[in-house]
């Protein structure tokens, strides 16, 4: 799954003010194809920017992730990572060995989940699935 989204239009969508740093940020954001966390991201826009502190980076996704723009993650290996919220569903499968995520949709697998709130006494209105496992493809 490779959905690209234009985080800094979403910010002018929202009203945010977009300073020059927070462009750059937008923009890694935007490029990343994998789930960063602050530190990765912090290398990534100083590249690009070198002014630009890893404390302009932790306000930046905060204030994205307040605005809804951003998706924050904790796939289990004690560190925080984002997404751009996603305008589709979808699920993850993250490998617990590399740390590397899959994005996912299964339309049975979403089906049996409606139905088991249903028979459950419920309507569905959301859920977040995270699978992890270990690559059968890497020699053992």
């Amino acid at each position: 799954m490779n959905r690209k989204i234009d985080i800094e239009t979403l910010c002018a969508e929202k009203g945010l003010r977009i300073t020059e740093q927070r462009r750059v940020i937008a923009r890694v954001l935007s490029a990343a194809e994998d789930h960063p966390d602050v530190e990765v991201l912090h290398q990534r826009s100083s590249a690009i920017d070198p002014g630009i502190s890893i404390a302009t980076v932790y306000r930046t996704v905060r204030l994205f992730e307040e605005a809804g723009i951003l998706e924050r993650h904790d796939f289990g290996d004690g560190r925080a990572r984002y997404e751009a919220a996603a305008e589709t569903h979808h699920d993850h499968l993250i490998d617990v060995e590399t740390g590397n995520v899959m994005e996912f949709v299964d339309p049975e697998l979403e089906e049996l989940q409606r139905r088991i709130a249903e028979r459950l006494g419920f309507r569905l209105v959301d859920h977040r699935m995270e699978l992890y496992g270990v690559s059968l493809s890497r020699k053992q």
